[in-house]
């Protein structure tokens, strides 16, 4: 018991009893349930990373650079690698485009509209792979649907989708998805009123976007783009599906490499895989860099 003197008259109070503090392992239960997460991480993340960092730098059983000094020194491995950033440039830059046009389409209508849609597209960025590949093959192969249909409207005449253009269009498609996720929240910092200002300065409708929006969007269509670059960078199943070994891109050099047929060479693919891992980590870097300096009011 407490008492305290109230305008002459003592009164008591019951004392407030402290909260005991939870038991030591009551607070390590939380860290406990991080531990399943820990393991997978460690089993299907670091260590792999590890694995490649490793055999990277071994040649006969020594350490060395040679894996390195092969992969600079031939046309074929750095074709692949001209040949996956090609694809990966055109194909983020068409389908930054693309999806920059439709989510700016998509903002203008009802909101039932806008959810329906962005459930689909969500649904779709999920579709890629095998069944993507297989899909494309049906419609645009050499006797697809479409193919067919365009040819005898006279619109195509020589169309290959086993080909680079045939590539740009599958990764584009797989891309424009994922831009319209990206960039549908940042039209949320484009106000509403913002038109009706520039309209009552005599701005045009072109002017407004290219001098109010654009500035606007800038930081997220950069960030955006160094997404899509990266996960075109990626890309193998759907371009295994769709050319086997027939078109000469790093990921699937990987591939024959450590499950080719005629030759394996892990410590080459470890180096192919990590020099893979440095240009991600470097498109990673300058998108993050973006992010934390973008503002969206």
């Amino acid at each position: 018991m407490s008492s305290r003197r109230v305008g002459g008259l003592n009164l008591s109070f019951p004392c407030c009893p402290v909260a005991a503090r939870p038991a030591a392992w009551r607070r390590a239960l939380p860290l406990l349930w991080l531990l399943p997460f820990v393991v997978v991480f460690g089993l299907f993340q670091l260590a792999p990373i590890f694995w490649v960092l490793i055999n990277s730098f071994q040649a006969g059983g020594d350490w060395s650079l040679a894996n390195f000094r092969e992969i600079i020194d031939s046309p074929f491995y750095r074709q692949s690698f001209g040949n996956s950033i090609d694809l990966a440039l055109w194909s983020s830059l068409l389908g930054l485009l693309i999806a920059l046009a439709g989510t700016a389409a998509l903002r203008q209508v009802p909101g039932r509209i806008q959810d329906a849609v962005m459930a689909f597209t969500t649904m779709a960025s999920n579709f890629s792979g095998v069944p993507l590949a297989f899909a494309f093959i049906v419609l645009l192969g050499m006797n697809g649907a479409v193919t067919l249909l365009l040819r005898d409207a006279g619109l195509i005449e020589g169309f290959n989708l086993y080909s680079r253009g045939g590539l740009i269009i599958l990764y584009t498609y797989f891309q424009i998805p994922l831009a319209i996720l990206l960039l549908y929240p940042a039209f949320d910092g484009i106000q509403k009123d913002w038109r009706e200002a520039a309209a009552l300065l005599g701005a045009r409708p072109w002017q407004y976007w290219l001098r109010v929006v654009l500035p606007v969007l800038t930081p997220a269509l950069l960030g955006t783009f160094i997404i899509l670059l990266a996960n075109a960078l990626g890309a193998y199943a759907s371009t295994f599906a769709l050319m086997t070994s027939n078109y000469n891109l790093v990921t699937i050099q990987i591939s024959a490499l450590v499950a080719g047929d005629i030759f394996l060479e892990p410590q080459l693919a470890a180096a192919l895989s990590l020099l893979l891992m440095v240009l991600l980590v470097l498109v990673t870097a300058v998108n993050q860099w973006i992010i934390a300096r973008s503002r969206y009011e």
